[in-house]
């Protein structure tokens, strides 16, 4: 339960992340559409008067590129918000114990209703994957020994 409560807690974090950069977003797109309108307007009397307009071109752009950076940070937030509710439902379908999150281990252990240590969770996700990789390796054989007794 501490780990779930601890991935609620990134979770939070990534949300709370995403809700504070709504402002400087605003902000940003504020900037962008008066900067475009104000360029948009510049460029119009330029051509009518014949003039070169192209002085505050240069913040136009650095406004949109905020707001484009703006716009991907709140992304990744998200989708690290997605990520980790999906590894979240995961390691509660496939795993029958919680782990806890600390990579250092206390030297005496004696948890044995509790949740496992990070090590004995890395040690079995090795073992999970080498038992994976010969059942793989199995597979690709008996379909290379069917295909040459064809």
């Amino acid at each position: 339960q501490q780990q779930q409560q601890q991935q609620q807690a990134e979770k939070m974090d990534n949300i709370l992340k995403v809700k504070s950069l709504l402002s400087p977003l605003r902000e940003s797109l504020f900037l962008t559409l008066r900067t475009g309108a104000f360029s948009l307007q510049e460029h119009n009397l330029s051509d009518n008067l014949k003039r070169d307009a192209s002085s505050h071109a240069g913040r136009f752009e650095k406004h949109l590129e905020d707001f484009y950076a703006y716009c991907d940070q709140i992304e990744l937030h998200l989708k690290t918000a997605i990520q980790c509710m999906q590894q979240l439902s995961s390691a509660q379908h496939y795993l029958p114990s919680s782990v806890t999150p600390a990579r250092m281990e206390p030297y005496m252990q004696d948890n044995s209703g509790g949740p496992m240590t990070y090590s004995t969770y890395l040690n079995i996700v090795r073992v999970h994957v080498q038992s994976a990789k010969d059942i793989h390796d199995t597979l690709i054989s008996a379909a290379q020994n069917i295909s040459q007794a064809d």
